[in-house]
């Protein structure tokens, strides 16, 4: 009788183990389960701006020799804008080779910077003339140094924008005789600017 009732609580044992282990079980599957949600948004495209500002036609290179006083020296060169719109336009003006036809703001050279709403016509060498509207985007003023921020008038401020310029320098009949056989070398810089950065 001892025997019999050993086996029956041995048999008990077991099986309250048994229950034990599989809620063991249940609670490790709680544990790691849970609840999700995923979207996906875009694809998003994003390009940066494209800047391009080109001179052609320029007759620059074309050396003046033998001014005096009273000569003008006129230079064509057509601005275009190959890229998008800029946020302004700076000129400037420097002498790489000085003299006192710059370093003289009064009596030596003066620049002017006109633009035709057409191509100009003449050769290097010879006055430019218009065929169309005139009008002056830099007015005269010393040859160099020169800087001029925000120039205004130009049509190359917008994307394919054209303008054909004419950079005139004047010799003033003021000049005397201390002018006499000098040599400047005048280097022009346009610079497109971008547009003011914002929200995209």
């Amino acid at each position: 009788m001892s025997v019999r009732k050993s086996s029956g609580n041995s048999r008990r044992i077991l099986a309250s183990v048994g229950v034990i282990g599989a809620l063991g079980i249940l609670g490790g599957v709680g544990t790691y389960s849970a609840f999700t949600s995923t979207v996906t948004a875009g694809p998003q495209t994003v390009s940066s701006d494209t800047l391009s500002l080109t001179a052609s036609g320029s007759t620059f290179a074309t050396t003046a020799a033998g001014i005096v006083p009273g000569d003008t020296i006129d230079r064509q060169v057509t601005l275009t804008n190959g890229g998008s719109a800029f946020g302004s336009i700076d000129f400037a003006s420097t002498a790489a080779t000085s003299s006192l036809l710059d370093t003289d703001a009064t009596n030596g050279l003066q620049m002017q910077v006109d633009k035709c709403s057409v191509a100009w016509t003449g050769a290097a060498g010879s006055a430019l003339t218009c065929g169309g509207t005139t009008t002056t985007v830099i007015p005269s003023g010393r040859v160099a140094p020169r800087a001029v921020t925000g120039v205004t008038g130009l049509s190359a401020l917008s994307a394919s924008g054209v303008d054909y310029l004419r950079v005139r320098l004047t010799l003033p009949s003021t000049a005397d005789n201390n002018f006499q056989g000098k040599t400047s070398v005048i280097s022009y810089t346009v610079t497109g600017n971008q547009r003011t950065a914002g929200n995209r």
